[in-house]
């Protein structure tokens, strides 16, 4: 079977970007390859660090989940690889369940994220709120900030826990070890990401366009290497804590885990699941804004799975979408998934050949790039705008980001999306409505006012919106009853239950009922739940004409 043979439930976004490819695409995926490979390496290994992980499995993550993320996604220029919001999730897995139960917890989400792809799952991802998404993303920022002053400040802490309160007291116990030179290298590194970031914005312009292309991470990471090396400052750095890196991807290796901490994974579990198919999802939609294009959100899904089962066995760490290297990709000139590859190739070539000088960084440059990378993550502005909204939003939004700093992330997205389901609820319900019709509106009710009762019915009757039936069961005491229901664009269960309820009460007190409108799903429902079985000579096209039908009843009462 060649590739264009290939089965619509698994079809990688590289199968069709092949189509017209030239060597003018590949030069131009080639270039931005590289350049994201450049950008990702000092953020691969910040990110495995502030992990409680070795510097190492970040990059590994990088190669290896990068390149199946794109050579099998869904996205034409996403790329894959370690993310920020992983490391408070990562780090507390670590601490609580170790580094043996990571492996099955990522390899765990690896499985739940292919089948949510293979069972077409991935577009329901886009039914989490927004300010649940805003909430949890800047709360993790916040985390991650406060992970990083340990190494920012060269403080003498063996390990630091993962908890807010927690990292609070250790840090509030060490001030006093603070390392001034660690201090003031992370300073600098951090003043120089930010110049360096303007200076860029100023040159965009100019002919001078290409250096704001140099990633600000790579020229802050030589600035701290070479003035501790100049200056031998006595700074920690990746090879006095953890020996420097290996020059060689690892083999596979099967986990000495134990299976009674493992039944305790699944809520890890569910949290990376939720959070990388979140990331990555959040990723893509915001690439196919930049480039006028359309993912595949299922595939997307599916090849993160793969990512994510494949990975941890090779050394390496959860992996979902990441947004920086993805807009780097873009503004580089990358066209398709093989600049994709081409990045995580670039980055094996680094790990082959360079090893040996990653040794040389110190940890106050990573934290200082950690710390600059959780900022512009977060979106602080919208805190700022949070009078702009209703209470709803501000309540849910505030909520999603306290309980992720104080508690966990699995419990604030929980109650977000809670929140956000109660918030939408209500305001369904209050949008839908009931009004009396009076002979103003239809002359043909004059002079029957005490005998014939009609309502309007509008928006949604679901089992938030009953008590508009109720009401008019508890307020109808005339002979004729008619409903309009031709505005009404939705019926549950429940609101089929209420109407059966309505007629029951009606038959009881002697009442002629009349039902107006019904159209498309109100009236699929009525047929379904056996509604039309108990209304039948009491339906109506509409409202006029339900109200000559009640006025003949009256007529024919009289007779």
């Amino acid at each position: 079977m060649n590739w264009q043979q290939a089965p619509h439930f698994f079809r990688p976004r590289l199968l069709d970007s092949l189509a017209g490819y030239n060597r003018q695409r590949l030069m131009q995926d080639m270039g931005a390859g590289i350049a994201v490979g450049i950008v990702a390496l000092p953020l691969a290994m910040a990110f495995a660090i502030a992990s409680g992980l070795k510097p190492e499995a970040g990059l590994f993550t990088a190669i290896i989940a990068g390149f199946l993320t794109s050579a099998l996604g869904g996205s034409r220029v996403q790329i894959g690889g370690p993310a920020g919001a992983f490391i408070v999730i990562v780090y507390g897995i670590v601490e609580r369940y170790g580094l043996a139960n990571l492996i099955l917890a990522t390899a765990m989400s690896g499985v739940l994220l292919f089948l949510m792809g293979l069972f077409r799952l991935g577009t329901l991802i886009r039914f989490i709120p927004v300010a649940v998404v805003i909430g949890f993303t800047n709360g993790i920022a916040v985390l991650i900030m406060l992970s990083q002053i340990k190494d920012l400040m060269g403080l003498k802490v063996q390990a630091m826990p993962a908890d807010f309160f927690g990292m609070l007291h250790v840090l509030s116990e060490n001030l006093h070890t603070t390392n001034l030179a660690a201090l003031l290298v992370a300073l600098g590194s951090l003043s120089l990401l930010v110049g360096w970031m303007r200076l860029g914005r100023r040159l965009e312009a100019t002919a001078y366009r290409w250096v704001s292309m140099v990633p600000g991470s790579i020229i802050a990471l030589l600035f701290a290497a070479l003035a501790c090396l100049g200056l031998s400052l006595p700074v920690e750095t990746i090879g006095s804590k953890f020996g420097g890196i290996p020059a060689s991807l690892p083999s596979f290796q099967w986990p000495a885990f134990s299976w009674d901490s493992a039944r305790f994974l699944l809520m890890p579990t569910l949290t990376l699941t939720l959070l990388g198919a979140i990331e990555s999802l959040l990723c893509a939609r915001i690439t196919d804004s930049m480039i006028g294009d359309r993912n595949n959100p299922n595939q997307e899904l599916m090849a993160q799975g793969v990512a994510n089962f494949v990975t941890p066995f090779f050394g390496g760490m959860p992996a979902t979408g990441t947004i920086a290297r993805t807009v780097t990709n873009i503004q580089s000139g990358g066209t398709s998934p093989i600049s994709g590859m081409v990045h995580a190739l670039t980055l094996l070539a680094v790990v082959l050949l360079a090893a040996p000088l990653a040794g040389h960084i110190p940890l106050a440059a990573l934290a200082a790039i950690l710390l600059f990378v959780a900022w512009n993550m977060g979106e602080w502005r919208e805190f700022l705008l949070l009078r702009q909204y209703r209470l709803p939003y501000r309540i849910t939004l505030l909520a999603v980001f306290f309980l992720t700093v104080v508690f966990d992330l699995t419990v604030a997205v929980e109650v977000g999306l809670i929140a956000a389901c109660l918030t939408f609820i209500y305001r369904i319900s209050s949008l839908s409505r009931s009004e009396p019709v009076s002979r103003l509106d239809h002359p043909s009710l004059a002079g029957h006012e005490a005998d014939i009762q009609a309502w309007r019915l509008y928006g949604a009757l679901f089992f938030g919106a009953v008590k508009l039936v109720e009401e008019i069961e508890d307020k109808t005491n005339t002979p004729v009853l008619v409903i309009d229901l031709k505005n009404v664009i939705y019926v549950d269960s429940s609101g089929a239950d209420a109407l059966m309820n309505l007629i029951d009460t009606c038959r009881k007190k002697e009442i002629q009922l009349i039902i107006c409108g019904l159209l498309h799903q109100p009236l699929d429902i009525a047929r379904r739940s056996g509604l039309l079985n108990h209304l039948e000579g009491q339906l109506a096209p509409d409202l006029p004409a339900g109200i000559q039908q009640a006025i003949g009843l009256l007529r024919r009462a009289d007779q």
